[in-house]
């Protein structure tokens, strides 16, 4: 990575501002998961550890639109992160004007602050320049920590990196050694597994691999619809029509390297009670009935492609994983990824629904990596640059 990182700049008695990704689900202000902010800790500790002047944040949250929105406030956030920390955090109810700049000028040597939302000003996805010099003025350094929004050139990341020296945090350097540096030549038998609901969104990506992987492994809903482009009729199942097309060229070009169910699990109606069935890949879905899972051969068959592998790269469930009676087939992946990097392999799993599956099945610590972002990571296997890494300070 050519990218200057925060290790290669003077932090000493320093305003140090510092993009992170704290869009965490809430309910009803209640943090229902907190790994993106755990995943800040490492950098905000490092910069801590280095005696500057502030440390101040910025994130979003949501999709306010451009208008204050209390459900979408960070102020939770600073509680939690401060429990994290185990030192103050403070909170101000903006990220601009004065109410910002005082409570910053409020702050003791070396302290912590959370800003408000930064998506509650229109000017943050319009990339307003007005309201990236509003942002910058906050510090004198900036360190973008942000994966997870590295995909958008929004104003706290792209507009704020062309108005002060702008370094990668940890973070945001550990998932571009995963997700960029590691798949340009990945050690082989180089696998990916693709789920998740739809084709259409997955092309690029798609075309991408098969370019590079020994196998490309197929589940979720996505599979439904390379089953129809076959000819085999899905019945209720989710499929996307208007991507058969699309399907039918991957498969033609495909040749071997990409892997269908050999079986699926499919019920009579979308619930977790519903009645089940396994059939095989060859048979038709019965009339009233969908594919909700990969079946039992399927897993043993992705199985073994996985533990043979030396790099595996995952996004996208099996099967829905939400619903309890359905997540058996997208756990066992999780299982034999765990397996594979017990025996060697580096295993990736590309944010989004697959890490939320792997926290949910408790094998998160046995994974090589897990992407803090889905789009940003999906974007990088696309082979797509980053607005907001490639905004960042060259060495």
């Amino acid at each position: 990575m050519n990218k200057m990182t925060v290790r290669d700049i003077s932090l000493g008695g320093k305003r140090v501002l510092v993009r992170v990704d704290f869009n965490v689900p809430l309910d009803g202000g209640r943090i229902t998961d907190t790994t993106r902010i755990r995943a800040a800790l490492p950098t905000l500790q490092y910069i801590l550890d280095r005696d500057p002047q502030a440390v101040i944040l910025l994130s979003h949250l949501g999709r306010p639109k451009g208008e204050r929105a209390a459900a979408l406030s960070l102020a939770p956030v600073a509680g939690e992160l401060a429990q994290q920390l185990g030192r103050d955090v403070a909170f101000a109810a903006d990220c601009i004007g004065a109410e910002a700049a005082d409570a910053i000028s409020a702050l003791p040597k070396g302290g912590v602050i959370l800003l408000e939302n930064t998506r509650f000003h229109a000017g943050e996805t319009k990339n307003d320049e007005a309201f990236a010099a509003a942002l910058a003025s906050h510090g004198d350094v900036f360190v973008n920590d942000a994966f997870g929004a590295a995909h958008r050139a929004h104003a706290s990341n792209v507009g704020v990196s062309a108005r002060l020296t702008a370094v990668a945090g940890l973070l945001l350097e550990t998932e571009i050694n995963y997700l960029a540096t590691t798949l340009e030549e990945p050690p082989r038998p180089f696998v990916a597994i693709l789920g998740g609901a739809k084709v259409s969104g997955k092309i690029e990506v798609i075309d991408s691999l098969l370019g590079k992987v020994d196998r490309l492994l197929i589940g979720g809903g996505m599979a439904n619809t390379f089953f129809a482009a076959q000819g085999r009729d899905m019945a209720d199942s989710l499929v996307e029509t208007e991507a058969l097309d699309i399907a039918r060229n991957i498969l033609g070009a495909a040749g071997d390297r990409l892997v269908l169910p050999l079986d699926q699990r499919i019920a009579d109606a979308f619930k977790n009670d519903s009645e089940q069935q396994l059939i095989a890949a060859e048979t038709d879905v019965p009339r009233g009935w969908q594919s909700l899972d990969i079946g039992r051969a399927t897993v043993a068959a992705f199985t073994d492609v996985i533990q043979s592998a030396k790099t595996v790269v995952w996004n996208g469930p099996m099967g829905v994983f939400e619903l309890p009676a359905f997540a058996a087939g997208t756990v066992a992946i999780a299982q034999a990824l765990a397996e594979a990097t017990a025996k060697g392999a580096t295993t990736i799993i590309g944010g989004g629904d697959s890490a939320a599956a792997v926290e949910q099945a408790g094998l998160a610590a046995q994974m090589s990596h897990i992407s803090t972002g889905g789009g940003a990571s999906l974007e990088l296997l696309e082979g797509k640059a980053l607005p907001g890494l490639a905004a960042l300070s060259e060495r």
